[in-house]
């Protein structure tokens, strides 16, 4: 396997573990919560959809689909189109609701397809590139997307645990 390929491969089971956790939810149950302090499943999965595209259309100089591709109007969120979730209180977490399974999965794999795009096209040298330079040591690509998979795979384990504990309801 080249780079490209393990990149893509990672970004592949977030996008597995991503679907099993929103399959067939209602919008009631995309926004449960096991009490008031705690994440739902449509947050976890926009919060960390909003991430990767963030993150992944900075380093490839790209739009985001967010905004590009109409997916802020379409969710229609009480938040500012810039907003990935990172720092939410708990108020802010309720904002994230009445969206279906659908249109979640649908924002997280036209993101997941930007992300393929861009990463089967990378080769090792490129993973070397200094994409943020507000943190010291500077940040490299390669190091800025394994923290963008490490992290969605933390967010999609969440919301299958979330799904978990709502099917035991």
């Amino acid at each position: 396997m080249n780079t490209a390929e393990v990149l893509a491969d990672a970004f592949g089971r977030v996008q597995e573990v991503v679907h099993a956790a929103i399959e067939g939810l209602s919008p009631e149950e995309l926004e449960f919560r096991p009490d008031d302090g705690a994440n739902s499943i449509a947050w976890l999965v926009w919060h960390l959809t909003r991430v990767q595209d963030d993150h992944v259309a900075d380093a490839a100089g790209l739009d985001q689909v967010w905004t590009a591709q109409g997916f802020a109007e379409r969710f229609q969120l009480p938040l500012g189109e810039a907003d990935t979730g990172y720092g939410h209180t708990a108020k802010e977490v309720a904002k994230v609701r009445a969206v279906s399974a659908d249109q979640l999965g649908a924002y997280y794999d036209a993101v997941h397809e930007q992300t393929l795009s861009y990463v089967r096209g990378l080769d090792e040298g490129a993973l070397d590139r200094i994409v943020d330079e507000r943190w010291t040591p500077h940040v490299t690509l390669g190091v800025r997307l394994i923290s963008v998979i490490s992290d969605d795979l933390q967010h999609a384990g969440q919301a299958a645990y979330v799904r978990g504990l709502l099917q035991r309801r």
